[in-house]
């Protein structure tokens, strides 16, 4: 071997030794194991661990309802337990299955237990109120529940058709052409997406209210015209308090409209 063909074996030699070392102290960094002075101690944990004898365990998760959920659970377990600990998730079981040494499983326990937690739930309440010179002419209340962080959607109202057009198939007698129709949704609508912290609740959410007014015609053709009001936003609420959301006047009246949320906690 030559002398140059012995500094790139060398090189070579020694990259290799510092993707090693730095792949097990990023190991060790995120089992919060120290690294630097104590990192003698810290790096060869993954590598007795990789020589214990293993057994298998099955977690299966309680509050889990989505596959998302046991993703996430499955992907923390994963990145902090050793690298040649085996985990699988199974999601028809909502089950996390693990393979490692008895010390690995007991910080699976801990990690199991910390994250597979209840996901709570909350009633919101649209409250609509119709006003006419500061009287009240009609309330209406509208309910939906949602766990924290979903998204929920509540629909009320008609589904009315409008014509597209016609098409007659080839060859069809004269008379035989029909109608294409599409359906447009009229009444109230409402997004609603809760998401809770520590101290206050943000409410994510669309009102919109749509009904019909007087149609008009358009080149010999009648056409419905739809009328339509929207509310869209994200509040910062307490709970169980009602919350002004906002007013939206009645178009061709003096009367307007006063929408009001409150956020209850179910469970």
């Amino acid at each position: 071997m030559t002398y140059t063909q012995s500094r790139r074996t060398g090189a070579r030699s020694l990259a290799l030794f510092a993707t090693c070392l730095l792949s097990l102290t990023l190991t060790a960094r995120a089992q919060n194991i120290p690294v630097g002075d104590d990192a003698a101690n810290a790096v060869p944990h993954c590598l007795a661990m990789s020589k214990a004898p293993t057994e298998t365990r099955t977690y299966y998760l309680t509050n889990v309802t989505q596959q998302t959920q046991g993703t996430e659970i499955l992907v923390a377990i994963r990145n902090l337990l050793c690298p040649t600990v085996k985990v699988y998730y199974v999601d028809s079981q909502k089950a996390v299955v693990i393979e490692a040494p008895p010390a690995e499983l007991g910080r699976a326990d801990k990690l199991v237990h910390d994250l597979d937690r209840s996901i709570k739930t909350y009633r919101v309440t649209y409250t609509l109120t119709e006003l006419d010179a500061g009287k009240t002419v009609s309330t209406q209340h509208y309910s939906m529940l949602l766990a924290d962080g979903e998204h929920t959607t509540m629909k009320e109202g008609n589904k009315i058709p409008i014509a597209t057009g016609t098409y007659a198939a080839d060859g069809a007698p004269s008379g035989s052409a029909q109608t294409q129709f599409t359906y447009l949704d009229v009444g109230m609508n409402f997004d609603a997406t809760v998401t809770v912290t520590s101290n206050s609740v943000h409410l994510m959410s669309k009102v919109e209210d749509s009904s019909l007014d007087q149609p008009v015609t358009i080149a010999g053709v009648t056409e419905p015209v739809v009328r339509q009001s929207v509310l869209s936003g994200t509040s910062v609420l307490t709970l169980d308090k009602p919350f002004m959301l906002g007013t939206i006047d009645i178009p061709n009246t003096a009367r307007h409209m006063d929408i009001a949320v409150l956020v209850e906690q179910v469970k």
